[in-house]
């Protein structure tokens, strides 16, 4: 169990917004300003178009994280700050801790997102666009009110927000949209500064490219290293965070009728399908599989477990096995425990020649393809004209009413979305 992962189902909460000295979010029932269906919005998104195909004059982009710490003192409060308000004792938060002591208390995620920022910043600058990245985290300095703190102080008043995460749920979007409406209040900054948000990009070229070459790559390895394995002895096991099934069948807007696994499911379901067709591997088998489950065991999460999954490969014939974090933006501690360990030893356990494949990182077409999100809101790109991989996108530039509610927590306010 990763961090990440004990914050996943739950929680900003008023417990730790007194514990970083911040004043409560304002009540879900506080009304939107005036004339405006969303909240905390530029004028073009503010009526709540799927699409905005108005041109925006943005300010800068607000890099959101999920923060981590960077030393062995961190670890612990770090942890609190994820799981404030849920009552987890530090003994159970030292169950997680040890992975990141593993590594020297310091999560990778932090420098992956500077890195991230600096390649933004140089790609933006080869296109000519002078818009400066500001970077803020949900649970570790720089937090996001910081960063708010830091784009009005500099004058900037209308952000575009890039959250490092791709798909739909409570905790990849609607949390962070909650964060954006928290640090808002917070600084009292929610009368001057506006945010909008890139929508979910899991089907963008720019997020898939990176998956493809590492699934072309990785099942060329296998069959190189091993002459007499044949096309269908590999699984391809697509990994994503598992999230309560609640949560699921939650996400995106209820009128898409997803199903029980919401948006999330169809969504990683689409894009593997993509990957495994543009990689030329459509005849070699493959399953969507979950990682990092955390909650009681009464609480029904997404499954099958990866290392479920690992261990009943052999008894179908195979004998080795390419695994893609297709969740994740970067390798931050829950694909270096969860995936380069725990998966990894299972696949040797069960007798498995197994590669984990890259995250996308800083891979340039990522990088080029978060651009092209921001410059679609700048220019007000028709979504006829927006290049997606998928029947599904162009995901919506504002999120619809209810989506991606939290069953336990009920709606808090949140931007770049119709309320609730």
């Amino acid at each position: 169990m990763a961090a990440a992962n004990l914050g996943s189902t739950g929680a900003e909460s008023a417990d730790r917004d007194v514990a970083r000295g911040r004043k409560p979010a304002p009540a879900a029932s506080a009304p939107c300003a005036p004339g405006a269906i969303v909240p905390g919005a530029t004028p073009a998104a503010q009526q709540g178009p799927e699409h905005v195909t108005e041109p925006v004059e943005y300010d800068a982009i607000l890099l959101a994280g999920f923060g981590g710490p960077e030393g062995q003192d961190d670890v612990i409060p770090f942890l609190r700050n994820v799981t404030s308000g849920r009552g987890i004792p530090d003994e159970r938060l030292e169950e997680v801790a040890h992975h990141y002591r593993h590594f020297g208390g310091v999560s990778p995620i932090n420098q992956q997102n500077r890195d991230l920022k600096a390649a933004l910043e140089a790609e933006l600058a080869r296109r000519g666009v002078d818009l400066p990245v500001i970077w803020g985290n949900r649970n570790w300095d720089p937090y996001l009110n910081d960063a708010l703190r830091e784009a009005a102080d500099a004058g900037a008043t209308r952000l575009i927000a890039i959250a490092t995460s791709a798909y739909s749920s409570y905790s990849s979007c609607r949390q962070y949209r909650e964060d954006f409406a928290d640090a808002l209040a917070d600084t009292g900054l929610g009368e001057t500064v506006q945010i909008d948000k890139v929508g979910q990009f899991f089907d963008h070229p720019g997020f898939v490219t990176p998956f493809v070459e590492g699934v072309r790559d990785g099942l060329a390895k296998l069959l190189a290293d091993d002459p007499e394995l044949a096309r269908d002895q590999v699984e391809v096991l697509f990994a994503t965070h598992s999230i309560p099934s609640t949560d699921a069948a939650k996400s995106g807007p209820a009128e898409r009728g997803f199903g029980e696994g919401g948006a999330y499911a169809a969504q990683h379901l689409a894009v593997a399908e993509v990957v495994m067709r543009e990689a030329g591997a459509s005849d070699v088998p493959w399953q969507l599989v979950y990682q990092s489950r955390s909650g009681p065991p009464s609480m029904p999460w997404l499954e099958p477990d990866i290392n479920d999954a690992i261990a009943e490969l052999p008894a179908a014939g195979r004998r080795a096995v390419v695994i893609v974090p297709l969740g994740f933006v970067s390798d931050h501690m829950e694909v270096l425990w969860d995936l380069d360990n725990e998966a990894l030893e299972s696949a040797e356990e069960h007798s498995l020649a197994a590669v984990r494949v890259p995250t996308p990182g800083t891979h340039p077409a990522y990088v080029s393809g978060l651009v092209d999100l921001v410059l679609e809101r700048v220019q007000g790109t028709p979504p006829a004209e927006r290049p997606r991989m998928t029947e599904l996108g162009p995901w919506y530039d504002v999120c619809r009413p209810g989506c991606c509610e939290n069953v336990r927590l009920g709606f808090r306010p949140a931007l770049a979305g119709i309320a609730p």
